[in-house]
């Protein structure tokens, strides 16, 4: 006699699933592309008017930046100052750190520190009187005087330096225009500035630098 084992085998099979909608799967992909396409738009509109990154290249700002740290640089201010309504934003000051497009070679940008604006928005910190010479109100004039350096005949503190980098040797006299910007390296030694391509004009500027995100042990608000 032998016992015969069985196993319940279901009566019938589940039948596979049927395949996803046609036209569900293309409205899911037309989402996706608007998303896409959404975040490129907001992508590039922050880059454009907002805010941009930039690595820094060369020893001209010296000790406050050093070559390939990377920067973060406000675009806003200075765009919506283009705008008739906003037009009154002071979008930079002197003593700032900024970016703009080089004078004199296309397609490059340089980073500097702001001396001093034209007549319609300088308001530098001064703190001596230097000379008898008086600028007329609608103009600024800047003195760069071996290292030393005087707007509207007043010197100007320039606690960003280091002590090497106070002393040069050259002399310069230059009165700015509405809407001119004259700019310094902090590494003078080496710097290419208005020294050399006088002042620039504001057109040119693209932001102020504000914070340096590279490398990680440098990660600080930019002074």
């Amino acid at each position: 006699m032998s016992d015969d084992l069985h196993t319940n085998e279901p009566e019938s099979a589940s039948t596979p699933s049927s395949p996803s909608d046609p036209n569900e799967l293309k409205r899911e992909i037309l989402d996706f592309v608007k998303l896409v396409v959404w975040f490129l738009i907001i992508f590039l509109s922050l880059k454009r008017f907002v805010l941009e990154g930039y690595e820094v290249q060369g020893e001209s700002m010296e000790p406050n930046l050093f070559t390939d740290e990377r920067i973060l640089v406000l675009k806003l201010p200075h765009e919506l100052s283009k705008i008739g309504m906003f037009s009154n934003i002071a979008a930079f000051k002197p003593g700032d750190i900024v970016v703009f497009s080089s004078p004199d070679t296309p397609n490059k940008r340089y980073v500097k520190r702001i001396i001093a604006l034209g007549p319609a928005g300088d308001s530098s910190q001064t703190v001596a009187a230097n000379s008898e010479d008086e600028n007329t109100e609608d103009s600024v004039l800047v003195q760069f005087d071996h290292g030393k350096v005087y707007v509207n005949n007043r010197i100007i503190e320039e606690n960003y330096l280091s002590e090497d980098n106070v002393t040069s040797g050259d002399s310069q006299k230059l009165t700015l225009q509405s809407d001119e910007v004259y700019v310094l390296g902090d590494n003078r030694k080496v710097s290419k500035d208005s020294r050399s391509f006088d002042a620039i004009d504001k057109s040119t500027m693209i932001g102020k630098a504000v914070i340096r995100f590279w490398p990680p042990n440098r990660i600080s608000f930019i002074h």
